[in-house]
């Protein structure tokens, strides 16, 4: 077991120990902030929204939390991660409530800029707290568990909600959402250590110039970034307007949770045996690309899908293949950043994810309007591929084997 001494010498915890808090805090999290996903389009029709107007209120907390993620990361690294993860769950909390009383397009999209706030907030910062606490040559399965429980979350959040929404209505999701980001702010208030304390860090917890600048000519970073940012537009179209899709097809409120719950399952159980694959190749960057390949091919056929099978099959090649590309990606941002610009790196990982979705949110509502659904999910593939071949020429890691370190006694 690997034990980790805090600076102040009385208390000592364990990678294991932490890893699992930190898992069981980001299940929940993503549990109620996704209870809404397959709500809030849906809401938002109900109350007199179009295909437009639904983009743009989802590309509003996208675009927020775009925005904030890089500079709440690197304000992480200043000031330590606790405080900005129980913001960003306070803030969530207060927005689900809002959308209890929410009656127009407008207001959902103001309310979205807010939680977008609180998503910049929590997600990178908690990544960061993730990477400090992991070994070197545990990243792969470290964060194979961690995004299981994120994805885990994501899976069983809409599923539970459509169940809600179908028995008991739209506007319930809401409050039982905002409860359990409120919930969990006081588990995280009482229970999570500062991560500001905790000894494994190497470098003096500030950003200076010098780092800065490591990061912008940090080329293989940037690679990692810009396929993030490709690959979740298709994730962006299919949040955002996959509901519409099915809906469209048919699809009751109640089944079109459970399409959302077979792509985060899928992508939640693939994550545990390619996070530890990751660890045994050489080079973790050729599990991106097959990865990413198998993520177009999973769009454009939930785009051609008719009838929930077709809806079910394509969400679950979705999660997996989103299994293969990102637990690969997140851990190369791990060992190309240096330990005093991690926050600053996970920060730019997460601005690309929701930048990614965002640009489709706000993109693809207008083409859909035009082309159709069909249309519109294969350009967001041909986007997704376009992606990993700018990943394969541009970041020269291909043939770079990983650094090895000692594995840590258990």
């Amino acid at each position: 077991m690997v034990r980790i001494p805090f600076y102040n010498g009385f208390v000592s915890s364990s990678y294991t120990t932490l890893v699992f808090l930190c898992c069981w805090i980001t299940f929940a999290s993503y549990f109620g902030s996704y209870m809404r996903m397959p709500i809030v389009p849906l809401y938002a029709t109900y109350i007199g929204a179009d295909s437009f107007q639904v983009g743009l209120i989802n590309s509003s907390f996208l675009l927020m939390a775009g925005l904030l993620s890089l500079p709440f990361g690197m304000l992480s690294d200043l000031i330590g991660r606790k405080i900005l993860i129980l913001s960003g769950l306070l803030i969530s909390a207060g927005t689900s409530f809002l959308f209890y009383f929410s009656s127009s397009p407008l207001q959902m999209v103001f309310i979205y800029l807010f939680f977008g706030i609180g998503l910049a907030a929590f997600a990178p910062t908690m990544m960061s707290f993730v990477t400090e606490v992991s070994p070197p040559s545990h990243l792969g399965r470290t964060y194979g568990w961690y995004t299981m429980a994120l994805y885990g979350g994501m899976s069983m959040g809409p599923a539970f909600a459509g169940y809600v929404a179908q028995c008991f209505g739209l506007l319930i999701v809401f409050l039982i959402s905002g409860s359990l980001a409120f919930l969990l702010f006081w588990i995280v208030y009482f229970f999570l250590p500062r991560a500001r304390l905790v000894a494994v860090r190497t470098h003096r917890n500030e950003i200076t110039r010098d780092a800065a600048r490591r990061v912008l000519r940090n080329r293989p970073l940037f690679s990692c970034w810009l396929v993030t940012l490709g690959g979740c537009f298709g994730l962006g179209m299919f949040v955002t307007f996959g509901p519409l899709h099915a809906h469209e097809r048919g699809i009751s409120i109640g089944h079109i949770g459970v399409i959302f719950a077979a792509q985060a399952v899928s992508n939640a159980l693939s994550r545990i045996p390619f996070g530890y694959l990751s660890d045994k190749v050489h080079n973790r960057a050729n599990l991106v690309i097959p990865g990413l390949i198998g993520y177009a091919l999973a769009i454009v056929c939930f785009g051609l899908s008719t009838n929930m099978i077709s809806f079910l099959a394509s969400s679950a090649l979705m999660g997996i293949s989103m299994g293969v590309a990102f637990t690969a990606v997140g851990a190369l941002i791990s060992e190309v950043a240096s330990p005093d610009t991690r926050g600053l790196a996970m920060g730019g990982y997460n601005t690309c994810v929701y930048f990614g979705m965002m640009l489709s949110s706000i993109g693809m509502g207008a083409w859909i309007r035009t082309a159709g659904f069909e249309q519109a999910f294969l350009l967001a593939a041909i986007i997704n591929l376009t992606a990993a071949l700018l990943f394969w020429l541009t970041s020269g890691l291909f043939g770079v084997v990983k650094p090895r370190s000692a594995s840590p006694s258990k």
